[in-house]
């Protein structure tokens, strides 16, 4: 037993009744529950997990519908400038509105029944002739670095055996609108895009409104604010994006068709829309495709292709941007490059294109509440001025 004014070995004072212990820094403590309480944690957690799984059936059940509202809403933010520019020639919103919905859609009516079916036919010719191009580049890799791949594997490997080509030409083979007809799911996804893109564009002001007298007045004009920005910004970003790419695939569809170069329409396609939504790679992948189809068809023209891309590239940059992008925003091409690839992780393809337009409203919103400081000189990372290398001395002269 310890004695009096003394601890025990464990350092520990003992325990009194009526005294409380005080606590002793490393020393356990015992917490026990009722029953009760562990009644209401297991029934708590069995909340929260069904919950989390009601949502994510619920999200995975309306997912696609989500991401149609999300296209409307992109299609809706891009009709905003023309909307605008006619509203304030004395239009109202609702004419405005239809007069722009009506005009695209008749827009791209026109180009459909103008290049549908050539687009449709060189598509086929393109799939036709990947298995015959694939076994040229294998040759070509194993002639000039003497190496023994197989093209044959390759090939299998790709799928583009000879019944899986017959296979999708023959679902192509039926032109535009066969193709389409056939696919209802398509029509009525695209639809269900256009009817909500004509909705958000013609009645914003009123959702907004509807929206925002659950809103204190202090947060309704903030509201207000972030509505017109993303509205007015990411709006001119797009058009700007599909004016560029627009200029950029008719003139290379031009030259490609010049040249003769096979499926020249989707390869202009390509080059257009690889440019402008995949920041900094986007160019060289686009001219890529076409620059490997004329390697093997005529050299020639794969050197002209390049050329006419680098000359067309400078156009672009210094006349044409500078015209068309004037009253839009910029998005970093880091962050550009990385929404693309969100967007394609998420959405698959079409996730790609969007993926910028969304990047430009947070950056459009970014740019306008953020707030930013000055750089501190001492802040700039310059590269460090290499310091003359001093010539040795020479060695003294014997004696």
């Amino acid at each position: 037993m310890a004695r009096s004014g003394t601890l025990p070995s464990d350092g520990v004072p003992p325990e009194t009744p009526g005294v409380p212990v005080p606590r002793v820094p490393g020393r356990t403590v015992d917490v026990r529950l009722d029953v009760a309480s562990a009644r209401r944690v297991i029934v708590l957690a069995l909340v929260l997990v069904s919950a989390w799984l009601l949502g994510l059936w619920l999200f995975s059940t309306v997912g696609h519908f989500l991401f149609l509202l999300l296209l409307s809403w992109l299609l809706a933010v891009a009709m905003e400038p023309s909307i605008r520019w006619l509203m304030r020639h004395g239009r109202g919103r609702g004419v405005s509105t239809a007069i722009t919905g009506v005009s695209g859609i008749v827009a791209v009516l026109v180009l459909i029944g103008l290049f549908g079916n050539a687009f449709v036919q060189q598509v086929i010719q393109f799939v036709e002739l990947a298995p015959s191009l694939v076994t040229d580049i294998v040759s070509w890799i194993n002639s000039t670095f003497h190496t023994s791949l197989d093209a044959t594997k390759i090939t299998d490997q790709l799928k583009l055996d000879p019944s899986n080509i017959a296979n999708v030409a023959e679902s192509l083979a039926g032109g535009v609108v066969g193709f389409l007809g056939s696919a209802l799911a398509v029509l009525f996804d695209l639809f269900t895009v256009v009817v909500f893109a004509f909705y958000f564009a013609a009645s914003g002001p009123k959702l907004f409104a509807a929206l925002a007298v659950w809103l204190p007045p202090r947060q309704q004009r903030i509201a207000a604010r972030i509505w017109d920005v993303t509205a007015t910004k990411t709006g001119g970003y797009v058009v700007s994006k599909v004016e560029l790419a627009a200029l950029s695939a008719l003139f290379h569809g031009l030259f490609f068709w010049v040249i003769g170069l096979p499926s020249w329409l989707p390869m202009a396609l390509l080059v257009g829309i690889t440019a402008q939504f995949i920041p900094m790679v986007g160019t060289y992948i686009g001219v890529a495709v076409p620059v490997i189809i004329a390697l093997f068809e005529d050299p020639l023209d794969a050197v002209w292709i390049v050329l006419f891309s680098s000359v067309y590239q400078q156009i672009e940059t210094y006349v044409f941007t500078p015209r068309v992008s004037r009253r839009t925003m910029d998005v970093n091409p880091v962050i550009a490059l990385s929404s693309v690839f969100v967007g394609a992780a998420i959405w698959g393809p079409l996730g790609a294109i969007i993926g910028i337009p969304i990047a430009a409203a947070a950056v459009a919103l970014a740019e306008t509440y953020g707030r930013r400081y000055e750089l501190d000189a001492d802040a700039v990372v310059e590269p460090a001025t290499p310091v003359p290398a001093t010539p040795a001395e020479p060695p003294p002269a014997p004696s």
